[in-house]
């Protein structure tokens, strides 16, 4: 019976963990529900980011303007003789 040559470990398979790094206390998968619900991710330029310093600025910003989104899109839905 012959022995498989001994194969020395490649750079990608040494274990690259910086000491100063604990995860004794993590607990597996406590983001992987939020992760699974997705994410949205919107750049806002830089000429309205005193307008919306943060994404609950835009949030609100979004919400007032849903309505008004709304109502055209239906007032052009009925316009057209789609069904509503």
């Amino acid at each position: 019976m012959k022995r498989k040559p001994c194969r020395a470990k490649n750079s990608t398979e040494r274990d690259t963990m910086r000491p100063e790094y604990d995860f004794s206390a993590a607990v597996r998968g406590a983001t992987a529900a939020r992760y699974a619900e997705g994410t949205n991710i919107v750049v806002v330029e830089r000429d309205v980011l005193d307008v919306f310093p943060d994404s609950a600025s835009v949030n609100e910003a979004l919400r007032a303007l849903a309505p008004v989104i709304r109502r055209r899109r239906h007032l052009r839905r009925s316009a057209n003789g789609a069904a509503v």
